[in-house]
């Protein structure tokens, strides 16, 4: 029988704003740094689930197994935490209203399904050391008040032709 399968509303930040196809990136896990639950990940934490199985954890919609909504193309650790980038499947409901709350910034939480292997205590946190990890998850809410997601930039806005000839006409008139 394997220990209970854990989550962990881990600090969220992304590298870069969420695109309108769903395309996201950003760290899922920041070492080093407590979280609420006092628990601390150690870097090399993830490194044999990468090395082992990167392409079979999966981007799940609120640790929902039943709600797959996207893939992570790349997962990796870097000196500064687990980064992750991916894709929304904007064709599925789930996945399209995911990228909707994202660019509007009503959902901003990244989240860690996992199975400790290896932990330690660190006066009052316990060091995470090796973590199997599961999957990694879009959530509503973060385990630290620092997991948040930075909102997409407004988008352009959008001109009828037709109207912006119009106004470019009128304003070479003035100046005629």
């Amino acid at each position: 029988m394997h220990p209970a399968y854990e989550t962990k509303f881990a600090p969220l930040t992304l590298t870069t704003s969420p695109t309108p196809q769903g395309r996201i990136e950003g760290y899922a896990a920041l070492f080093e740094q407590p979280d609420r639950g006092g628990d601390i990940i150690a870097p090399g934490a993830f490194s044999r689930t990468l090395r082992a199985r990167t392409s079979s954890i999966k981007f799940l919609w609120q640790h929902d197994p039943a709600q797959p909504i996207g893939i992570w193309d790349s997962i990796t650790e870097d000196a500064r935490g687990l980064r992750v980038r991916g894709r929304l499947l904007t064709t599925l409901r789930q996945g399209e209203e995911a990228a909707i709350l994202l660019a509007a910034g009503a959902l901003d939480g990244l989240s860690i399904g996992f199975r400790t292997v290896t932990a330690e205590r660190a006066g009052p946190h316990r060091r995470l050391t090796r973590l199997d990890l599961w999957e990694v998850s879009l959530v509503t809410f973060p385990m630290a008040d620092s997991a948040r997601a930075r909102p997409s930039p407004p988008a352009e806005p959008q001109h009828d032709p037709a109207t912006l000839a119009d106004a470019i006409r009128n304003a070479a008139s003035a100046f005629a």
